[in-house]
């Protein structure tokens, strides 16, 4: 490709940095941004979400005790029944 072809189009040649905008160019960082910061306000809402269901005793998992992430420290009644029937269910199959 010629200088020729990078002057038109506005890219970094030799020494100088050659730089022409256009509307195209604006919309589209613009658009990237948006882009970004919608990505990155969907990702708080979710992590807020979840912080203030643990905090209000909510099940994070919709009840779903056994394949939870947090199943171990979980604290909510079926998760504690599910504890508690595995505990059980443990002890009688050590004892046969």
């Amino acid at each position: 490709m010629s200088l020729e072809y990078f002057q038109k189009r506005g890219r970094i040649v030799g020494e100088g940095l050659i730089k022409k905008y256009n509307r195209r160019h604006l919309l589209m960082g613009a658009a990237r941004y948006a882009a970004l910061g919608f990505v990155g306000f969907i990702t708080g809402a979710a992590l807020v979400r979840r912080r203030r269901l643990l905090l209000e005793g909510k099940c994070i998992n919709r009840g779903i005790c056994t394949y939870c992430e947090i199943y171990e420290d979980c604290r909510l009644p079926p998760a504690l029944s599910s504890k508690h029937t595995l505990m059980e269910n443990s002890d009688a199959d050590k004892k046969n």
